[in-house]
């Protein structure tokens, strides 16, 4: 070892104490804290905590709240009993619930579903197997879309997680040469509503199964995009994708096995005239997986989640798409840890 380093916990205490901070702000989600703080900003300690009905004492709710201000999710004049809280730019911003810019929905979820298997990590790595409702045998998909509160959960979280690069792909790909465009997997619709508002000349279709459909028409409706943003209802292992001159799957391949992985580009490509394009929006690993963590993270993820589905780099998927024919891909950058992986037909 060096002489000029010297051992020192504090990384390993920071990440081992990691789920308390996790906790601590999905508990403030979950509260409506920041929603609350946007409607009536500068509030006090007490204001809030009679607000939300806590039992605990003052001082701890005090501690909560200094924590969350420390963590920088709050703003604070003042101190203790005397102390008056406000949003963040960040928290004003994307954890007001009233807003569009919303991005909780992933948090709420976390806090509902993973937040709980997570614990079972361990278990999960030893034998290989989902740590979710699927424990019980029961296929994961189907049990989300069976249930409508737990779908609503599920959509809500894949929105939060995906907005920011949804948003992000509308405005730097270059969508000049095509007119179509079809989200597999579309879920709630607001890839499509965002990219037909970003460009005015494109024609959308959200394309999932039959019970997600009702909520992809209401944001659709929401948006009065219905002359250009459409839904079509069905299971892309079974039926055709619908045609258009680009595919988009945002967190799907991940989801799955490799050569589910493989079966679904195939059919993105079969669905696609000469000169389309695939694109996958992920948390595209590094190809030297040393930095984007989160994808990494995310991948252990799907095996809480999912039978087989892990998360993939860039080299992975040149791979997959030179075997289902594709003739060249490229890397876009998006929103934080995320990218789009773009094969062209």
């Amino acid at each position: 070892m060096s002489t000029s380093q010297h051992p020192n916990p504090e990384n390993i205490l920071k990440i081992g104490s990691g789920f308390m901070a996790c906790k601590t702000l999905l508990a403030a989600v979950n509260f409506g804290i920041f929603t609350k703080l946007a409607a009536h900003p500068d509030q006090s300690a007490k204001s809030l905590k009679n607000q939300l009905d806590l039992q605990c004492t003052d001082r701890h709710f005090y501690d909560f709240l200094d924590t969350l201000t420390g963590f920088g999710f709050l703003s604070r004049e003042g101190i203790l009993d005397t102390a008056i809280y406000s949003n963040t730019i960040d928290t004003e911003v994307f954890l007001d619930k009233n807003k569009p810019s919303y991005i909780g929905g992933i948090l709420e979820m976390m806090n509902s579903r993973l937040y709980g298997f997570w614990g079972n990590l361990e278990e999960g790595l030893k034998t290989g197997t989902p740590q979710n409702e699927a424990k019980g045998g029961i296929n994961i998909f189907e049990m989300l879309y069976s249930d409508p509160e737990k779908l609503k959960i599920f959509v809500n979280g894949m929105t939060g997680v995906q907005l920011g690069n949804f948003m992000a792909f509308s405005k730097k790909f270059d969508f000049s040469p095509y007119k179509t465009l079809t989200d597999a997997g579309g879920s709630g619709a607001y890839l499509s509503t965002i990219v037909a508002q970003e460009n005015p000349h494109m024609a959308c279709v959200s394309f999932d199964l039959h019970p997600v459909e009702a909520i992809a028409k209401e944001t659709i409706k929401k948006s009065h995009l219905e002359d250009r943003v459409t839904t079509q209802s069905g299971d892309f292992f079974q039926d055709p994708i619908p045609a258009a001159d680009i595919i988009v799957m945002g967190n799907i391949l991940h989801d799955w096995n490799e050569q589910e992985k493989v079966q679904l580009m195939q059919k993105a490509y079969d669905a696609l005239p000469v000169g389309g394009a695939f694109v996958a929006i992920e948390n595209i690993i590094d190809n030297d997986r040393k930095e984007n963590l989160f994808g990494m993270m995310m991948s252990l993820n799907m095996l809480i989640e999912t039978q087989g589905g892990f998360d993939y780099t860039f080299e992975d998927f040149k791979k997959w798409a030179k075997s289902t024919g594709f003739k060249s891909c490229e890397l876009l950058s998006l929103a934080g840890p995320a990218s789009a992986a773009i094969a062209y037909k």
